[in-house]
């Protein structure tokens, strides 16, 4: 038996990066998993491990859109039953000094970011209240967390989750919903490899891996372990959290005293 068997998980995010990492993982572990995106995944992607699982469904749905949301959530869940498990991991890159920042770019990440959050949780709530209680992990960031040059609407919005999460928490946990939010690190994902991987970026990208104190960036299955964890029962009395998988980002700084001490 896999560690959510018999659980009904929506993800959105779910065709690319920690999303397709989520879903995959889940459907391993058992789970029905319903997948959102605005695109098809991948071939062999997730969907091969789904076909072992109970039940899977995918849609392409836009997390804006508070109608096409409603839709999707209530096709997803008529397709595997029941929810338990809902993944928000549906995200966009963006951002730059306020000054310089378009209210368009602005209104973008943030709407997909956070509003998508919202508007997913919104519709999904009342099936996991009907299911007796159930869990919401909302994907944010280390830039929700602290600040990152260039990255206002970006970090804004991310902050932004992390305490929708903590509010959540406090609203549902009476009904048995767990609520948190899980803060990645720099990622190897398509998003991370839009920003990263353009040209003069590379010492940029090489400072960023050393600030992570196991010196790398992380993969999405990393992340979706973790997510793993909080949506199965292992994770019963976890809740309000918001948890870094940063590969020690948010530990602090190296100023070079620890290689004084043979621990570089």
């Amino acid at each position: 038996m896999g560690r959510l068997a018999g659980k009904a998980a929506l993800i959105t995010g779910a065709a690319s990066g920690i999303g397709a990492a989520c879903a995959r993982r889940f459907a391993e572990e058992g789970a029905a998993v319903a997948g959102l995106d605005l695109r098809e995944p991948s071939a062999g992607d997730w969907l091969e491990a789904a076909k072992r699982a109970p039940r899977s469904h995918f849609a392409l749905a836009d997390v804006r859109d508070d109608a096409a949301v409603g839709r999707a959530v209530a096709d997803a869940r008529a397709a595997l039953g029941h929810l338990d498990v809902v993944v928000n991991a549906a995200g966009v890159a963006g951002g730059g000094p306020v000054h310089l920042l378009d209210p368009a770019e602005w209104d973008r990440v943030v709407d997909v970011n956070l509003k998508g959050a919202f508007l997913v949780s919104r519709h999904a709530i009342p099936a996991l209240l009907e299911a007796g209680g159930g869990s919401v992990i909302h994907v944010a960031s280390v830039e929700g967390l602290e600040g990152f040059e260039g990255g206002s609407a970006y970090n804004a919005s991310k902050g932004g989750v992390v305490l929708l999460a903590r509010n959540m928490a406090i609203d549902y946990g009476r009904k048995g919903v767990r609520v948190n939010a899980i803060c990645p690190g720099f990622i190897e994902t398509p998003l991370f490899g839009g920003v990263f991987e353009q040209p003069g970026m590379e010492a940029i990208r090489a400072r960023i891996a050393a600030a992570h104190q196991l010196g790398r960036f992380g993969q999405p299955v990393e992340v979706a372990n973790l997510a793993l964890f909080l949506a199965s029962d292992e994770a019963s009395f976890v809740t309000g959290a918001a948890i870094p998988v940063d590969g020690g980002y948010t530990a602090g700084h190296r100023f070079g005293v620890a290689e004084l001490m043979g621990l570089g």
